[in-house]
């Protein structure tokens, strides 16, 4: 017969029953956000672990000490779009910025400061880091808001070797972070509120320790249904010698 112990079978099956009608739960949209809407519970924790990330993921104030060491910089790049149809975008924004910028034949050129580009750059990532998308729309006549940011991303990126090329690599640095600390988590995090974990300290220890039971939960499931079908692990006999 295939059961051998009764007992740990009877166990790991009630484990492993209750283990998947818990998670068949999580999957339906039993809960509700901040909105209102409902959500499933991994959606729920999903969204609580993101707005925890973006309250911890704001660089704008070090980004714009960064920006000083450039802002008496006057640059002349040439650099070739990935996303060319971002470029009729990247040339309004960067002569919204006060810099001189054509597109043609999917590359951008562009003459003129570098520290009031990257200025301008995180003042919008900063306004859709707020989700406040309308100022950014409202400061390029109406243009889609994440659509302009990512024609920043699109056209500073590249800038990063072409200033590097110029041996301007200090510099290169600080497009770098303004990418990665502003334009980034302003995009990237659009739409989600902002918290501090500070703030919600015990819903996340909450999260975290029904994690790990629930993972544990699963493990001895599978250890008992093992041992009551005979597969459990035993120390061997040490060998005696003759």
């Amino acid at each position: 017969m295939l059961i051998h112990e009764k007992g740990p079978f009877i166990r790991g099956s009630i484990l492993l029953v209750s283990f998947f009608v818990l998670f068949c739960v999580l999957l339906t949209p039993v809960m509700h956000d901040e909105h209102g809407k409902p959500v499933t519970g991994l959606q729920y924790a999903d969204n609580v672990f993101n707005e925890l990330s973006k309250g911890s993921s704001y660089f704008i104030p070090s980004v714009r000490e960064s920006i000083k060491k450039v802002e008496s910089l006057n640059v002349n790049i040439n650099v070739k779009l990935k996303k060319p149809e971002l470029g009729e975008t990247a040339v309004m924004a960067f002569q919204k910025a006060g810099v001189q910028a054509s597109f043609a034949d999917g590359k951008l050129s562009y003459q003129g400061n570098l520290g009031t580009l990257l200025s301008s750059a995180t003042d919008d990532a900063d306004r859709l880091y707020h989700n406040d998308d309308a100022a950014v729309s409202q400061k390029y006549n109406g243009a889609d808001a994440l659509k302009v940011a990512r024609a920043w991303w699109y056209s500073l990126s590249p800038s990063i070797k072409e200033l590097q090329k110029q041996g301007l690599i200090a510099e290169a640095q600080v497009v770098d972070q303004v990418i990665r600390r502003a334009i980034e988590p302003g995009n990237n995090f659009f739409s989600v509120t902002a918290v501090k974990v500070s703030d919600h300290i015990w819903l996340m220890s909450g999260m975290l320790i029904f994690y790990v039971i629930y993972t544990l939960w699963y493990g001895f499931s599978i250890f008992e249904l093992f041992e009551g079908i005979g597969l459990a692990m035993t120390k061997s006999k040490v060998k005696q010698e003759g």
